[in-house]
């Protein structure tokens, strides 16, 4: 069975609005804090909520139109990559930037590079988390290298400091980085030829990807106490 035979399927989200003004997300009765990333009782409305289509559209609002902590978004996967995985993790990066998420990689070429190279030009700021000891030895697309001289452990920092892992193909070492992820309990989201690991979210598309992140990020987002 493909990785496509087993895309997730995703729900239909709750009914969701958004204020211009407040630059705020709502649900009924609740109001997304986009600091604390979490959902917060609010009855009051302003007036002028409008609808939003659905969570990625929402996504991209909260993100890109207000006050938001970053939480950075993986994308991992071979320096060696393909030129439809290149095409992929390039068009992964602009999908995350367009909608104001952040960039985390380990800095390198092949996926890591189209992702960053994606991002950069649609106004990102891509992290690359890098294995060597100078900041020179990222990709030319990394708006933020951080060198960290600790070698290919820095995969557990990677995906330990991720929201949301995403896998563009790759063989044991993006495997190993997505065992990293399963281990940690963050979502795991597979595209292309990516290892097939019990546990993991195929999507087909890079707008998959934004669903499912939305999904994480808003839809299943704690209630605060």
């Amino acid at each position: 069975m493909s990785l496509s035979d087993r895309a997730t399927p995703l729900s239909t989200p709750p009914s969701l609005t958004w204020s211009a003004t407040e630059c705020s997300l709502y649900r009924p009765g609740e109001r997304f804090d986009s600091w604390r990333l979490s959902w917060v009782a609010e009855e009051a409305r302003p007036s002028d909520l409008a609808a939003v289509a659905s969570s990625s559209e929402a996504l991209r609002l909260v993100f890109t139109a207000s006050k938001t902590r970053r939480v950075p978004v993986g994308v991992i996967g071979p320096r060696e990559a393909s030129d439809a995985e290149y095409k992929l993790a390039e068009a992964v990066g602009r999908a995350l930037g367009e909608h104001g998420l952040q960039l985390l990689c380990g800095g390198k070429s092949g996926v890591m590079e189209a992702a960053c190279k994606g991002n950069l030009e649609a106004g990102g700021l891509p992290i690359g988390l890098l294995p060597d000891t100078e900041w020179r030895e990222s990709n030319p697309y990394v708006a933020i290298p951080i060198a960290t001289g600790i070698g290919p452990v820095r995969n557990a920092i990677l995906a330990r400091a991720s929201t949301v892992l995403v896998a563009i193909g790759g063989g044991y070492g993006t495997l190993t980085e997505m065992a990293y992820g399963l281990h940690f309990d963050r979502p795991v989201l597979a595209l292309g030829d990516a290892p097939f690991v019990e546990g993991i979210l195929a999507c087909e598309t890079p707008g998959d990807v934004i669903a499912h992140i939305a999904r994480h990020l808003l839809d299943n987002a704690p209630r605060a106490a």
